[in-house]
């Protein structure tokens, strides 16, 4: 049996978002299932949409990820390079081979010659095939003219992984340019002359090209190529799933998830359930589980859904299965600037509070700023609470001195404090709501925190204490 090896092969036309990384994703898993080789090319025949940095972009992205390759522009082989503009001495033979073979033909027409044939069609109300208009002596090709695949229209037949037996008729093939005038090949021809020369067994796209797999088969045919096996993506639609997810419509860069503090665990974990599933209600893998576990036969169909508030479910999921001292490794260069004059020791003690709450990392300045630096006291976090805006301001002085009194008492060990603040609830008749609402935001000056107790806990006797005396001196003098 053949080495199955599969590639991912992007144009540098812009920053990768979800819908682009999970076709790489399901081609990297193909790849590492069966203990072949994932290859990166990147097409760049396009010169005009090239974007500055795109393959930096690329490579981060997918480094990021973890989708390692075997083959790249990093990783130099026998069959590279891997950059198409590299390449180019590798598409003439080809081209000029099907030129002998009396299968392309240079294309003398001008833009204004070519105009007109589509208007007289369109008046016409018929489609417009340039197999139509083949010159009858078209002129020698020396690569300065666009160079047609001469096409042979007929049935075909052929089966796809994911979408079964496909067919289409002869309708559906015309005479394509397969080299520019520019001596760039186009995408239609140099990635089936790169899969070939790179001994391609797997070729996994998304459904865009699914329309164009006549005139692939067509040009395979032509160059007597090995059909490979053929793999079509359903769409990652966006947000209301009614549309494709793409830059235009708003789609995050990848690398914006890793400015986020997303894992990429979590992030690779949500992808390839976007249109797979291993047939059980499982919702985390590992690693290792997606590339034992993933086949294309379990693929569905119609397109996924791109939900960002089930990606922190899931990103939520992955950091609260970690441990301590592995999560604190993780966040080092998301904590606020104020925690930089606290100990490790400290700052853990933070992030244990705040774990179960965290969905992401660039959360953790919003989450703990409390704990670092004395917030100003913000009267509006009582006036607004849906409770305490109903008690008078001496019914809430009473409260607070109550609550200074008790911690004033207390070891402010965890399960001393919980024992502490439950009994405060009994002596003052109050719901926790109330009494331990007005305790945050007097000890914290946010809207929210985690338990009361746990809070209290980090922060200690000492500061616990002076930020409840402040907001008793402002409610005093009021």
């Amino acid at each position: 049996m053949k080495t199955v090896r599969t590639r991912f092969a992007p144009s540098p036309t812009g920053a990768l978002h979800a819908g682009t990384v999970r076709t790489a994703l399901f081609a990297w898993l193909v790849a590492r299932h069966a203990n072949g080789q994932f290859l990166l090319r990147i097409e760049d025949t396009d010169q005009a949409r090239l974007v500055e940095g795109g393959i930096k972009n690329i490579i981060e992205s997918l480094k990021f990820l973890g989708l390692d390759w075997d083959e790249g522009p990093d990783k130099p082989s026998d069959v590279g390079p891997f950059i198409q503009s590299e390449r180019l001495e590798k598409y003439k033979p080809f081209a000029q081979q099907l030129v002998d073979k009396g299968l392309a033909y240079a294309d003398p027409y001008s833009q204004e010659e070519l105009q007109a044939l589509r208007d007289k069609a369109r008046a016409e109300k018929r489609p417009f095939l340039f197999r139509n208009h083949r010159p009858e002596n078209p002129p020698v090709w020396d690569g300065m003219q666009p160079l047609r695949l001469k096409s042979n229209p007929k049935n075909y037949q052929w089966h796809d992984e994911v979408m079964g037996q496909m067919n289409s008729g002869p309708e559906a093939i015309d005479d394509y340019i397969i080299m520019k005038s520019d001596g760039y090949p186009t995408y239609n021809f140099a990635h089936i002359v790169d899969d070939h020369l790179m001994n391609i067994t797997h070729v996994i796209r998304s459904q865009e090209f699914i329309s164009s797999m006549p005139k692939f088969l067509n040009l395979y045919d032509a160059l007597g190529f090995e059909y490979p096996v053929f793999a079509t993506l359903p769409p990652v639609l966006d947000g209301s799933g009614k549309r494709k997810l793409s830059k235009r419509e708003g789609a995050k860069q990848i690398l914006e998830y890793k400015d986020m503090g997303i894992m990429p665990e979590a992030l690779m974990n949500f992808l390839v359930m976007l249109g797979w599933n291993d047939g059980t209600t499982q919702e985390v893998f590992s690693r290792e589980e997606l590339i034992n576990k993933f086949e294309l036969s379990r693929v569905q169909k119609s397109g996924a859904q791109f939900n960002e508030d089930h990606l922190l479910y899931v990103s939520g999921l992955y950091i609260r299965n970690l441990s301590l001292g592995e999560l604190f490794e993780r966040v080092k260069n998301f904590w606020p600037e104020s925690a930089s004059s606290f100990d490790d020791k400290y700052k853990k003690n933070v992030l244990s509070t705040i774990q179960e709450r965290l969905k992401y990392f660039s959360e953790i300045p919003e989450l703990s700023e409390f704990f670092f630096t004395d917030l100003p006291v913000d009267m509006k976090l009582i006036t607004s609470h849906k409770q305490l805006k109903k008690l008078s301001n001496s019914e809430i002085v009473d409260l607070l001195n109550k609550s200074k009194e008790v911690l004033e008492n207390s070891s402010f060990e965890l399960n001393e404090l919980t024992d502490k603040l439950n009994d405060l609830l009994i002596e003052t008749n109050q719901k926790p709501a109330v009494l331990f609402s007005l305790i945050r935001i007097a000890t914290t000056q946010a809207p929210s925190s985690p338990g009361l107790a746990d809070t209290l806990a980090v922060l200690g006797r000492e500061r616990s204490l002076k930020r409840i005396e402040n907001l008793l001196d402002l409610l005093n003098v009021n």
